[in-house]
């Protein structure tokens, strides 16, 4: 009893989650849903109505208006196909193998996406039953409840936006690829060069591409949350922001799994001696901690500019990026004072300086402004070829 008051509680504490989020809106638009077909409707157990508003609520505002469309049209296509079937032959298996085909074909003609097999469900539903035009009316008079119901409902309580949640995300990638970095910079520091251990950071490193995927999930919902929603002055800007970022953290992650495997091949060729150097080993050391800085400023960055503190965390990142410039100089002199003591490595060292000048490239603050301008070009871009005769009547009340 105790720990299920302790899962309530906690569930309570967890509204503001997608899935929690989901499932409070989702029931009361059903509930209401239902209480409206009782009143509006003579069918005894009006269920279709509440099954269609728990499909059409989604968590955001956006999908909610897109997808309820097409579930309506989905379901009336389907009655409108099997109440044709039914006035000419009835139920049997080769009429429903018929109708399920015609159902279908006629569902990808009416481009009602995703919900082409509803069409189909509806057809078959309609067709099993008897008295069939009373019970297609009565089952789009249901869909059409429900789904105005599940509109209104999101309408009225607008649905959370899930920036924070993909910032949050954001900067646990981050956090990710910082700790990578810093492991590697403590291999480092072995007085032989440790094999097993990078092996474990290369693994690691494959991991990345996997939690990317989960984080460009987490950046769509926060996308579609923004579209249409009125308590967003900036919609284009904040997606735009969110999508540049993780496209830059997604290809340092690239680079990070080619450089973790690039210590490994050098540790392979160093087995039973220092990885690096007693006099290069520290500057090396010091190059990771400050790309692991760089790395969790520009996460900083990102939700910074969807927040607050833009400045402040677009100075901090300056400061990392030039230290680890320097940082970067200082070893490759190093590197090729020693290059005639292991020249079989010089093609390793040669690999890990480019893995970090790709980083600091991708890192730089100028050419993230320049990819953001570009961004916004396109989206204005394609929003004239859209909408062209709103971009005539906007020049024309210019004029």
């Amino acid at each position: 009893m105790h720990e299920v008051q302790e899962q309530i509680v906690d569930l309570a504490r967890r509204t503001n989650e997608p899935i929690v989020a989901q499932l409070l809106r989702s029931s009361a638009a059903a509930t209401l849903a239902y209480l409206a077909a009782v009143w509006l409707t003579d069918v005894a157990a009006p269920l279709l109505a509440p099954l269609t508003a728990l499909l059409v609520v989604q968590v955001t505002l956006y999908a909610t208006l897109t997808t309820g469309v097409r579930r309506v049209n989905a379901v009336v296509v389907g009655v409108l196909v099997a109440t044709g079937f039914s006035a000419v032959v009835g139920l049997s298996w080769w009429s429903l193998g018929l109708l399920l085909a015609t159902a279908l074909t006629v569902g990808h003609l009416a481009k009602v996406d995703e919900f082409v097999p509803e069409v189909a469900i509806s057809a078959m539903l309609v067709l099993g039953v008897t008295q069939h035009t009373d019970t297609a009316l009565d089952r789009v008079v249901e869909t059409v409840i429900g789904a105005v119901v599940g509109l209104l409902f999101n309408l009225i309580f607008v649905p959370p936006l899930w920036i924070r949640s993909a910032s949050e995300d954001i900067e646990e990638q981050a956090r990710r690829m910082r700790d990578l970095l810093v492991r590697l910079s403590e291999e480092i520091s072995q007085d032989q060069a440790p094999v097993p251990a990078l092996a474990d950071e290369v693994a690691r490193a494959r991991q990345l591409d996997q939690d990317v995927a989960r984080v460009d999930a987490s950046i769509t919902q926060a996308e579609e949350s923004v579209r249409l929603n009125p308590r967003v002055k900036e919609p284009v800007l904040t997606r735009i922001v969110l999508r540049t970022g993780l496209d830059t953290l997604e290809i340092c992650v690239v680079i990070l799994r080619t450089m973790s495997r690039t210590f490994l091949d050098l540790a392979n060729r160093r087995e039973g001696e220092p990885l690096f150097p007693a006099e290069v080993a520290p500057a090396m050391r010091e190059l990771l901690t400050n790309l692991a800085g760089a790395v969790d400023s520009y996460a900083t960055l990102i939700t910074s500019q969807v927040s607050t503190a833009a400045d402040e965390a677009e100075s901090f990142l300056a400061i990392e990026l030039d230290a680890a410039r320097i940082s970067r100089q200082h070893v490759a002199d190093l590197l090729l004072s020693r290059i005639q003591q292991h020249p079989k490595q010089w093609q390793l060292h040669g690999a890990l300086l480019a893995e970090v000048d790709r980083m600091l490239n991708e890192l730089n603050i100028e050419k993230r402004s320049m990819h953001l301008a570009e961004q916004l070009d396109q989206v204005a871009a394609d929003s004239r070829e859209k909408h062209p005769r709103l971009r005539k009547l906007t020049a024309l009340a210019r004029r």
